[in-house]
């Protein structure tokens, strides 16, 4: 068996159309204010991307940046302006913030109505009961990218990899609430080899290069990679693409999988804040 590639790319630039056609409408245009703290580098490559996808959309941006000396109480003080700011639709603080700022208390600040990584408790709460409107930006994309390949959610056997609050936490609650039965491995999970091979979906989110291999997966499981990992020149996923594509049924490659599903959500969730805090 050779598995069929899922075309991200494909798929969050027919998003991405959805969203420019909707927005070539409005007045006044959707706004996304970027908070960006330090000089990460891949974090000011990610908040460009952004950018760039919010203008061709037709969505304004704003970038506020932030020496990596700011204090939490400076770049609350920041979050609270963009609150406060009618201009402003959605906020999005980029991760990694520098050591010693808690990352928890920072999304915390941002209010639930322009929360578009869907991060703070009230809208991940709404979002384990399966009401939230603002659902995480790659969970929702990968649920899109499941449905839109032809899975059949309901009943499967789903196993996801990583337990982080940004992908797999969110990722397993929403596979939940499309009636998976859902497992979740991290760190502590012995022999997680046991339990993948008993999948029907594997999403693997742990940020280790090729961790995931053809041993673990049975044959026909469909295989979604979360991970992005440098080598050299080269990014590579958690999956070991080459020998796991010969026995999954489907499969996302790295890069063009995943990732760019995740911008392309981020602008559907920013003009969701749109709609909605107008809608008060």
């Amino acid at each position: 068996m050779v598995a069929k590639i899922i075309d991200g790319k494909k798929m969050a630039d027919a998003i991405l159309e959805e969203v420019k056609k909707e927005v070539a409408s409005l007045s006044p245009k959707p706004c996304l204010a970027l908070v960006i703290v330090g000089e990460n580098p891949a974090s000011l490559v990610y908040t460009k991307k952004k950018a760039d996808d919010c203008r061709k959309v037709g969505m304004e941006s704003r970038s506020i940046r932030l020496p990596a000396t700011a204090s939490e109480q400076e770049i609350a003080a920041e979050i609270r302006k963009l609150n406060a700011d009618k201009k402003v639709d959605g906020i999005l603080v980029q991760l990694p913030l520098p050591d010693g700022i808690d990352e928890e208390k920072m999304l915390a600040e941002v209010l639930p109505e322009k929360d578009v990584d869907g991060f703070h408790p009230e809208n991940f709460g709404k979002a384990a009961l399966g009401i939230g409107k603002i659902l995480p930006c790659t969970p929702k994309g990968v649920a899109h990218m499941l449905k839109e390949s032809g899975v059949k959610l309901a009943g499967k056997h789903a196993v996801v990899i990583g337990r982080s609050r940004i992908v797999g936490k969110p990722l397993a609650l929403l596979l939940l609430n499309e009636n998976c039965t859902v497992t979740v491995c991290h760190s502590r999970t012995k022999d997680i080899g046991a339990i993948t091979r008993e999948a029907d979906i594997i999403c693997v989110a742990v940020g280790k290069p090729r961790m995931l291999t053809s041993d673990m997966v049975k044959e026909g499981a469909v295989v979604v990679d979360v991970g992005m990992n440098r080598e050299g020149e080269k990014l590579v996923g958690d999956v070991d693409f080459d020998s796991v594509s010969k026995k999954a049924s489907l499969i996302t490659p790295v890069p063009g999988g995943v990732g760019p599903m995740t911008r392309a959500v981020l602008m559907q969730n920013t003009l969701e804040c749109y709609r909605e805090r107008r809608k008060r």
